[in-house]
């Protein structure tokens, strides 16, 4: 009699146990928990990779808070994310970001089909660009210009790591405080 109810105790203890690993795993992997306030710069999932915009006033960074590695925007004087469409999708990696003096262009890395291509999104047309789509060899490591027109970014086009500069050109629409005439460097303010 005394075994019979060691036993039971142990099943019940080890259904126990079962019953809340199991509601401990479904409470963790409910879609509805994963955004636990996301309007917050941190969350208790990976962000990384910051990058602040010339101003100070944006913060791109890279976080897997909705279940894929997504780039986010931050603004960091009304503490909220800012909507990026069309620059995240699901099918592809983005990371890398780098912002423009008001943080109107990022450029990021975007892993589509394995490969690493260098990436550009304009936040007044929502529109993303592939930069280095037909560039031979991998990219990282981007970094735009506080006007957006320059480009850094490491390559492996000579089978070794280089630096390469790109020029946007000097027809594109600069990333310029208002008042400051064209051809003027933000970062050359007082």
């Amino acid at each position: 009699m005394k075994e019979f109810t060691l036993r039971c105790w142990l099943r019940w203890l080890i259904r126990l146990s079962l019953g809340l690993g199991m509601a401990s795993f479904i409470v963790a992997c409910n879609p509805s928990d994963r955004l636990i306030n996301p309007a917050t710069l941190n969350s208790r999932y990976t962000d990384e990779q910051p990058s602040l915009s010339g101003n100070g006033r944006f913060l791109a960074f890279v976080s897997n808070r909705d279940g894929s590695r997504n780039i986010l925007l931050y603004d960091l004087q009304q503490q909220q994310l800012m909507p990026l469409p069309r620059l995240n999708r699901r099918d592809t990696i983005a990371e890398s970001p780098s912002l423009s003096y008001t943080g109107r262009y990022i450029t990021y890395i975007v892993s589509d089909q394995g490969k690493p291509t260098l990436a550009l999104y304009d936040r007044a047309t929502q529109q993303s660009q592939i930069l280095t789509q037909w560039y031979q060899g991998w990219v990282r490591n981007p970094s735009i210009s506080p006007d957006g027109r320059y480009i850094v970014f490491e390559s492996s086009s000579r089978s070794q790591w280089d630096v390469e500069v790109l020029d946007r050109g000097p027809n594109i629409e600069l990333d310029i405080p208002d008042g400051v005439p064209a051809g003027s460097s933000p970062t050359l303010l007082p």
